[in-house]
């Protein structure tokens, strides 16, 4: 297996790291990605007139540009919910005006969004939800309740599906509709977690308005929107953010004492090091099985690798915090960080790691739950019978 991506993508590379090289360091965000987006680096996959590059697609250039710039340590990722969501999913579905208003200003993080699609009693049957919005003359009038909205007091716009056609089955009822979030009969309420951290909210609608055309789709239809934008939502996992992790773990384990020696050193420790690398390894290989894929212009979107590697990601992950807890014995009972866990520790302190324990909790819920990823995968990748549905 050929795993060098060969002369041309290296001068690729060379000519990225130049890039970097020669941009201040303290660049604020908004002007490092116009910086990155003329010179072609970022968004390329998205027209010109849309705010991105306009580029041929080319996974392997994209996935250069993200570890260079990665490695950089600049901030230069937005919100998922804005760049991995909403962005695709207009471009997808969206109408022409729509893309021009919206998507420009999102890329550089002048729009903030947030997901309005979870609701109290509509999680994983998230088709069961209540909230409603019925047409009033030029604008759609929303009341009802969302509930684990990522960053909803930051955002100043919500991508949702609300009930617009009461009468109509739970899947044909449902609408994708957009509004803002600085407007009367909006209140949004932090959820404490169990880290100590507020990341999500729940947001209550009394009369909300939003402009009758701010619909996604057509009416009725934001199921099917919401198919599509979840395909991007689970695109999640992958053998780099593992393999970063990982590396954080064996320092981890070099670093504490078990029986008056490194961990390291203990074969019980070792073993499960060993266990987990193998995991992350098959990780990658997955992961480097889609750019292959894609780089052959296959489907990058087919719903199966998705799914098990976001799986396999979640599985990998709560392995090596479970480990990393052991290690830290009475440590553990430390105050947590007080931050997300989305991208592994900050700096790989016990505090870090007592976060990363605890969030990982979290890890098999999101993004669509551990176990109906595997109904999908079984269902829909393999084609076995489908689960016993009662009702």
């Amino acid at each position: 297996m050929d795993l060098e991506y060969g002369p041309e993508y290296d001068a690729f590379e060379a000519e990225v790291d130049q890039f970097l090289a020669e941009l201040p360091r303290d660049l604020p965000r908004r002007e490092f990605l116009l910086a990155a987006t003329e010179r072609g680096y970022v968004y390329r996959h998205i027209p010109k007139r849309f705010g991105g590059s306009e580029k041929t697609f080319d996974p392997i250039k994209e996935t250069i540009v993200a570890e260079a710039f990665d490695a950089s340590g600049r901030a230069w990722r937005l919100g998922p919910q804005s760049t991995g969501m909403i962005v695709p999913t207009l471009l997808e579905a969206g109408a022409d005006w729509q893309r021009e208003k919206f998507i420009p200003p999102t890329l550089i993080g002048d729009m903030i969004w947030c997901q309005g699609y979870s609701e109290p009693g509509a999680g994983s049957d998230l088709a069961s939800l209540r909230s409603t919005a019925r047409l009033d003359g030029d604008e759609w009038v929303i009341n009802g309740q969302k509930i684990w909205t990522s960053d909803a007091e930051d955002a100043s716009l919500m991508f949702g599906m609300f009930r617009t056609e009461p009468e109509a089955d739970k899947h044909g009822g449902i609408s994708y509709l957009l509004l803002e979030m600085d407007q009367p009969g909006i209140d949004v309420r932090p959820l404490r977690q169990i880290t100590g951290s507020t990341h999500f909210y729940e947001v209550f609608f009394d009369d909300v308005r939003t402009p009758a055309d701010w619909i996604v789709g057509e009416r009725g239809e934001g199921w099917r929107v919401a198919r599509a934008n979840l395909k991007y939502e689970r695109n999640l996992g992958g053998g780099p953010r593992l393999r970063k992790r990982f590396d954080q773990l064996v320092q981890l384990a070099r670093e504490t004492e078990r029986g008056g020696r490194p961990a390291i050193e203990d074969t019980a420790i070792r073993q499960r090091l060993a266990e987990i690398e193998g995991s992350v390894r098959c990780s990658e290989t997955m992961t480097l099985r889609q750019l292959s894929a894609a780089s052959r212009g296959e489907e990058a979107q087919t719903i199966l690798p998705q799914l098990v590697n976001k799986l396999y990601g979640t599985e990998c992950g709560d392995a090596m915090v479970k480990l990393a807890f052991d290690l830290l014995g009475d440590d553990g009972l430390r105050a947590p960080y007080l931050s997300s866990w989305t991208a592994g520790p900050n700096t790989g302190n016990t505090t870090d790691w007592v976060d990363a324990y605890l969030f990982e909790l979290a890890s098999a819920i999101a993004a669509g739950s551990s176990n109906i990823q595997r109904n999908v995968i079984g269902e829909r990748g393999l084609g076995l019978p489908r689960d016993l549905r009662i009702g």
